[in-house]
């Protein structure tokens, strides 16, 4: 697979912030009643992400190893300004709805988790890429998130209705415990399709993964120890 493309595969499927490595919460919680507030955080934080992993790649040889954190808070916080700056001057709804948690970018632990992880350490081209599909994944599970929230919750999507006449939406899928019960959900299918295709993979190398039964798998003779 292409190094760049591993990038992208890898920040959205692989290593999802939010469904996989259960980064950025906070905004995911607080934020995901509404599909759009979802779509504006996720692409927010993506801008900030691809940003902030070109310039500390870019100073990486630069910034001392020894204040190399608060370089690269001084550096998120700087482009997580301008960020709030445009979307309050072009999209100052987005702007009232998302409130604080556009600031909050600055200590989101996906933005911070990139820098020390991955631009910190490879060369400009691969950190924008890691950015990109960092910020996509993110962006992804929380519009998901966000949109099932807003259909079960408040019986619209992206502000249109959905939910037939007579249907009650129920109310619970706006406050924080419809946050955690959809994120299960939605973790809970795919890690049973997780499973289902590593059972999968068994069958097909000869083992049914049944390792009471299966000595090649389990014993070491030959099989998967």
């Amino acid at each position: 697979m292409n190094k760049y493309i591993e990038r992208l595969y890898n920040g959205i499927i692989k290593e999802n912030p939010v469904l996989i490595l259960m980064l950025g919460m906070c905004p995911t919680l607080a934020v995901s009643t509404r599909a759009a507030n979802g779509i504006g955080m996720g692409l927010s934080t993506m801008a900030v992400l691809i940003l902030s992993n070109l310039v500390i790649s870019l100073l990486r040889k630069v910034i001392p190893n020894e204040v190399r954190l608060p370089a690269y808070i001084v550096i998120v916080a700087s482009l997580v300004t301008v960020t709030e700056l445009l979307i309050e001057a072009y999209l100052p709804a987005l702007y009232d709805e998302l409130g604080i948690y556009i600031p909050l970018i600055v200590v989101n632990c996906i933005v911070l988790g990139r820098a020390e992880a991955y631009a910190n350490k490879h060369e400009p081209f691969l950190s924008v890429f890691d950015g990109i599909g960092m910020g996509i994944g993110f962006t992804l599970a929380l519009t998901l998130t966000s949109l099932l929230r807003e259909v079960l919750g408040s019986g619209t999507a992206f502000g249109f209705r959905v939910l037939p006449a007579g249907v009650e939406p129920i109310g619970m899928f706006v406050q924080p415990p419809g946050a955690f019960l959809i994120i299960a959900v939605i973790i809970a299918v795919q890690n049973a399709i997780g499973i289902k295709t590593r059972q999968r993979k068994l069958v097909d190398s000869g083992c049914d993964g049944n390792c009471a039964l299966c000595s090649r798998a389990c014993d070491g003779e030959g099989g998967a120890k």
